[in-house]
């Protein structure tokens, strides 16, 4: 006997597909206790009203979700049962900033992570999903110092402990928000674990893992520095926040600006020797250490080696040098360098060895340096600089020019490009073992075009600088010595104790020491998430043993450098493997027109306001159709379908309920559960209807199965929503009326309309958890949980045969349907049909006689099987269902004859005066000429369109006439 043995995610009829949608999916799971407490589940849920039944609400109330989510929590369900097994399924979820508020990249990672956390739970696995939120540094420090502005205050005005302290106020009455707002979106979570990177446990790793660090030598304060500026380097500054803020916090936006073209003078030149550079920075030009040109380009070749006067310093000069560095070609082919307030010129400066002159304040006004222009902002430098220039003869022109700009992601502001006294970790030895990982395949990395963007940046990659001019974070555990050089002289420490300690044994008993004021990047606390959060450094903790090293990390792919990457390269360090072995990257959710979602364009959707009109699970399920790294538009339409998805299910399982004995039938039950369908005979023994869809269940479990374990999601909710839809809904759910209201049998069509459904609901789970898990608890005889039920068996019989047959069957179905709505029959019209094909096709298609009589609203009496064209084959309709069968719909049954004659007739005439009339105009070459080329190409069309319809009809009423020839001859 041949089975079906579909290839992973087979294609399906483009008939059932919801076009938002793009394909479909499915889900199927088996319950098991949990080892925590005893459970009551449905009866003692539904008593407390936790559950609703479809048998008794139209539809499934949105509002329930949260009822249903804290009955999961209080039964200790997001809890990992180490009962279950020894190989447990870890995720580590991206913690969100303490400040926030949910927005759609948040829905979208809960999703996913939750998806995957609910399946592996289901197969059996222990299952750790450990949740946690950011201290944020920056952000959080912002939002107070706002809300102590609104008292009146300023942060200056408050000590450090003060200020901390209001901090940490604040993040007690808010910081809660985004995580009630991720359980609103049904995070399985265990909860107990959550934690916070300013917490006890995990600020003693961030000490640890600064001083083990800097023990191996890879973190430094001082290096590559020149004598103007020592223990320096280039960072993004932020004049308002008074911090370095990495290149994360940095975002480019191109804005109008202007190129400003100013005259430098060549030292001992005549008054025609000078050279003209282009800046959109004037005001940088007091740090300017040099003047650079290319070495090939003729026009300045006499001035290499001299030096050159830069403008309103009063006479100081510069080295006129040359460098492939410079591009010819661009400006005037002139390069002032700035290496205090440009990131090339630094760079350059350190090549070639110039000195590197700050020329700024870290509020943003100038320094010193400037001479005259001492103490005024940046752009209030900028404008009287300029106007100074022009009094002097010295400026040469200024045009309008589009800049690249850099802002701050927090405040907004212009960033400065500044050379400051920072810490570093040296990151090449680190990268290279992290490079290594997914070369050996420890890390695996999803989708995979990302490894390359991976690693090119950790080929090419530059020192982090670590510190932070903050007072909200971990503070840098380095002391220095009161009277001492800080710059050569500091202790590293795990506390103020031991670096007391360390001093005394350097310096004596009477040293004393003050703390580094800075604090850490907020990214190194959380690149060490995942194994700070299960008890590192304590290598014995019971969790860190258990659920150490995790196994996924989902995140979104823009910050797989500076999250992803960093947490590869110390978990490796600190722990000597790869903290996960697989990354799974999601993309950007945009908005129905492909744009980012953004205040300033008005289209940023809010997800509880989203699950407040369609439910969580109609987000989740759209969320979850994406593809792996691909961007996804968010629209009002695909939440609609998914919605009505939603309602699809609840009046399914509505059905289901109204066609199952009552409990209390225990002879009834007892028959329903003697059907199995785990076994080749028992398949075989089931009508052709049931066997069918079980075998398309059976299919669709391995497929849906491969793609939950290769991370296909998409295609895995695609699958399940088209055998729901276009196999159960439409037609499993239709042909079993046949057995449950007509010939009997109904014991069959009960227990395969509950073996499927459950299954349904156990693969849809992961997806859609909450209706699932109300519609699975109203189903009768529940002895458990879908949450945490059992996982589908794969590998389940599947007959092939019976596939292809019921195919012939739902073939047949479609062309009487076709036939009948193109004459126009009335639905409630039964109508005789002829049914023509070979004695082996004729045998199973006449044993579902009743099931093809109410699919196709036959007449039961009139249904005749043959092996050879009926004698009024000639006045019935001819349909061709597929090869070997066909059937013979006779047209006084559908139709008054002379009624369509006359009404198709008068359907003619005006079919054709509507061709005439578009006829005449493409005749007219005035027209054809004058017009616009589309406008005739669509007249063209409405001809062409026109045409066929005239000749179909004419065919039509050929057809009619000669039926009733025929029927009065």
């Amino acid at each position: 006997m041949a089975f079906y043995t579909p290839s992973l995610l087979s294609s399906c009829s483009a008939y059932r597909l919801n076009p938002l949608l793009f394909t479909r999916h499915r889900f199927r799971i088996k319950l098991s206790h949990s080892h925590l407490k005893p459970r009551y589940f449905a009866v003692a849920a539904r008593e407390n009203g936790v559950f609703v039944s479809p048998e008794t609400a139209k539809s499934f109330d949105f509002t329930a979700e949260e009822r249903i989510y804290d009955w999961w929590d209080s039964q200790g369900y997001f809890k990992p049962n180490l009962e279950r097994g020894s190989d447990p399924f870890v995720i580590s979820m991206p913690p969100p900033n303490v400040t926030g508020s949910l927005h759609m990249g948040h829905a979208m990672f809960v999703t996913l992570e939750d998806i995957m956390v609910r399946y592996h739970r289901m197969k059996g696995r222990p299952t750790l999903w450990l949740p946690g939120t950011d201290h944020a540094g920056i952000a959080t420090q912002l939002v107070v110092e706002r809300m102590l502005a609104s008292e009146g205050i300023k942060r200056a005005e408050l000590s450090r402990d003060e200020f901390t302290k209001r901090v940490w106020e604040w993040k007690e009455k808010y910081g809660g928000t985004i995580t009630n707002q991720i359980k609103r979106l049904g995070a399985s979570c265990d909860w107990a674990r959550e934690r916070f990177t300013l917490d006890e446990q995990l600020s003693r790793a961030v000490i640890e893992a600064f001083v083990r660090l800097h023990e191996r030598g890879l973190i430094y304060q001082d290096n590559l520095m020149t004598k103007q500026i020592i223990g320096s380097y280039m960072v993004n500054w932020s004049p308002s926040l008074q911090t370095a803020v990495s290149d994360l916090e940095v975002e480019y936006s191109e804005e109008p600006g202007t190129l400003y073209y100013i005259k430098y003078r060549v030292a001992g030149g005549s008054k025609s020797d000078y050279l003209t550079i282009a800046t959109t920075r004037p005001e940088t030009l007091f740090g300017d250490t040099a003047i650079a040109v290319h070495p090939q380009d003729d026009r300045y070749s006499k001035y290499i080696g001299k030096m050159a006067i830069v403008p309103m310093t009063f006479g100081r000069h510069v080295p006129i040098i040359s460098d492939r560095y410079v591009d010819k070609d661009f400006g005037t082919g002139v390069l002032k360098i700035s290496p205090g307030h440009d990131h090339n010129d630094y760079l350059l400066a350190r090549k070639l060895g110039l000195p590197i002159l700050n020329v700024m304040n870290k509020d943003g006004t100038l320094n010193e340096v400037a001479g005259l222009y001492c103490g005024l902002d940046r752009f209030e430098a900028r404008k009287k600089l300029w106007l100074d220039l022009e009094e002097t003869g010295l400026a040469v022109r200024k045009e309008s020019h589009t800049l690249r700009v850099p802002r701050s992601q927090r405040g907004g502001e212009i960033i400065e490009p500044l050379v400051s006294k920072q810490w570093f970790v040296t990151m090449e030895p680190l990268a290279e073992k992290a490079l290594q990982a997914v070369e050996r395949g420890e890390l695996t990395i999803m989708p995979e075009r990302f490894e390359k963007i991976y690693n090119h940046w950790l080929s090419n990659i530059k020192d982090w600088c670590i510190s932070r001019q903050l007072w909200w974070g971990h503070r840098i555990p380095v002391w220095f010595i009161v009277g001492k050089d800080c710059e050569e002289e500091y202790i590293v420490a795990r506390n103020a104790n031991e670096a007391l300690e360390k001093a005394q044994d350097k310096y004596g008993k009477d040293v004393e020491i003050y703390q580094e004021p800075d604090v850490l990047d907020t990214w190194f606390s959380s690149a060490l998430w995942p194994f700070s959060t299960l008890g590192w450094p304590d290598v014995s903790s019971q969790d860190f043993k258990r659920f150490y090293p995790t196994t996924v990390l989902e995140t979104g792919h823009d910050i797989l450098f500076f999250w992803v990457a960093r947490m590869v390269m110390m978990g490796i360090e600190f722990t000597g493997t790869v903290p996960f072995s697989y990354v799974y990257l999601h993309g950007l959710i945009r908005d129905s027109e492909g744009r980012k979602m953004s205040k300033t364009l008005g289209n940023v959707i809010d997800p509880i306001d989203t699950i407040k009109e369609f439910g969580t699970d109609a987000l989740r399920f759209t969320f979850a159709l994406g593809t792996a790294g691909q961007d996804l538009n968010l629209s009002t339409e695909r939440l609609t379908s998914n919605k009505a998805f939603t309602n699809k299910l609840w009046n399914a399982g509505k059905f289901v309920l109204q066609n199952l004995p009552s409990e209390n039938d225990i002879c009834a039950w007892e028959t329903i559960m003697t059907f199995k369908f785990d076994k080749e005979e028992a398949l075989l023994r089931l009508p052709l209807p049931e066997c069918w869809v079980v075998s398309k269940l059976h299919c669709l479990i391995d497929m849906v199965t491969t793609g939950y374990d290769k991370y296909f999601f998409g295609d895995v909710g695609r699958e399940t929503y088209d055998f729901f839809w276009g196999d159960f809904a439409d037609w499993y759910i239709e042909a079993s009326k046949a057995r449950l209201y007509h010939s009997g049998g109904h014991s069959v069509a009960q227990a395969v309309l509950l073996y499927v459904f459950e299954n349904i609901l156990k693969m849809l789970h992961p997806f859609m958890p909450f209706v699932t898990e109300a519609l699975w608890q109203a189903l009768p005889n529940r002895k458990e949980a879908l949450i945490v039920s059992s996982w589908p068996q794969t590998s389940l019989p599947m007959h092939a045969s019976s596939i292809k047959k019921f195919e012939n069957l739902q073939s047949l179905t479609r062309a009487i349907r076709n036939a009948r709505a193109e004459y126009s029959v009335e639905p409630a019209k039964r109508i005789s049909a002829s049914v023509v094909a070979g004695n082996e096709v004729l045998q199973y298609i006449s044993k579902e006689k009743e099931v093809l009589a109410l699919l196709s609203r036959l007449d039961l009496q009139n249904i005749h099987f043959t092996d050879s064209p009926p004698g009024d084959a000639n006045q019935s309709v001819h349909l061709v269902a597929g090869e070997g069968l066909e059937a013979y719909l006779p047209l006084s049954d559908m139709v008054d004859v002379s009624a369509e004659v006359e009404r198709l007739s008068k359907r003619l005439s005006k079919m054709q005066e509507e061709f005439d009339r578009l006829a005449a105009r493409l005749s007219s070459p005035k027209f054809v000429e004058k017009a616009p080329e589309e406008v005739v190409n669509g007249v063209r069309e409405k001809a062409a369109e026109a045409e066929e319809k005239i000749i179909l009809t004419k065919n039509r009423l050929v057809f009619l006439k000669s039926t009733a020839l025929a029927s009065t001859s």
